[in-house]
């Protein structure tokens, strides 16, 4: 599968239709952004049960905003429409294939009972 641009107004359906979202906040005219692209593609080849989005931050400012994205690339993981990866950079093919295979394996059912755990 390849990657889905996604947009302020698409995203929400993004996080509601897939069990798993990656999401990489990135803007042309950035070097590091443009070195990840081809990695973050190819892992979306390997990997057609999960979603694999982009976000321009130049075109979508308001939804770069409200996800708090102050360096780029960002790469983001959503489970089950719940944050679990958030991290500046641009990582290799290693790298992301790591990150894949932690948030396939995350239990969530444990992560929302630990999280309940947590004093307020």
């Amino acid at each position: 599968m390849a990657t889905i641009d996604v947009t302020e107004q698409s995203f929400a359906e993004t996080l509601e239709n897939s069990e798993i979202v990656f999401v990489d906040f990135w803007a042309a005219w950035c070097g590091p952004c443009r070195m990840f692209a081809p990695t973050y593609g190819k892992a979306a080849e390997r990997h057609p049960d999960i979603t694999f989005a982009k976000v321009d931050t130049e075109a979508e400012q308001a939804l770069a905003a409200a996800a708090n994205i102050t360096a780029i690339p960002t790469l983001m993981a959503f489970k089950d429409k719940t944050l679990v990866f958030s991290q500046p950079g641009a990582l290799n093919a290693t790298g992301l294939e790591e990150v894949i295979q932690d948030v396939k394996k995350l239990d969530m059912d444990k992560l929302r009972a630990d999280a309940a755990q947590q004093p307020a």
